[in-house]
């Protein structure tokens, strides 16, 4: 006796269906289609994981920058100063601290122009 794939294949079908709802036109109702945009869909999700982290990143710096240049530093410059201080933090939290707490960031950036003129 010949089998068919029956149940499988539907059950398979109404999982990808389900995926794709929301779609616009052939894209949620043609099988074909569906899978091709899922699959692409998928691509551009695993490429754009990576970009929003690159663009907060971004977002960090120019905050930084920002806080920064009303000190009379440069953004490199300042790094540079964090560096030489051994002072270990991440560009959120110092963009974070500009933001929030402004006298906290004093002190850093005072202690990076310190080491700076000192090197």
């Amino acid at each position: 006796m010949r089998t068919i794939k029956g149940a499988a294949r539907t059950k398979a079908k109404r999982r990808l269906f389900k995926k794709v709802k929301g779609f616009v036109g052939g894209r949620k109702r043609l099988l074909r289609t569906a899978k091709e945009t899922l699959v692409r869909a998928g691509v551009f999700a695993f490429r754009d994981r990576k970009v929003r982290k690159r663009e907060f990143r971004k977002l960090w710096i120019i905050r930084i920058n920002a806080a920064v240049k009303e000190r009379g530093l440069k953004y490199s410059q300042f790094i540079h100063g964090l560096k030489l201080a051994g002072i270990e933090l991440d560009r959120k939290s110092l963009s974070e601290m500009a933001i929030h707490d402004p006298t906290a960031f004093d002190l850093v950036v005072e202690q990076a122009k310190n080491k700076l003129s000192a090197a």
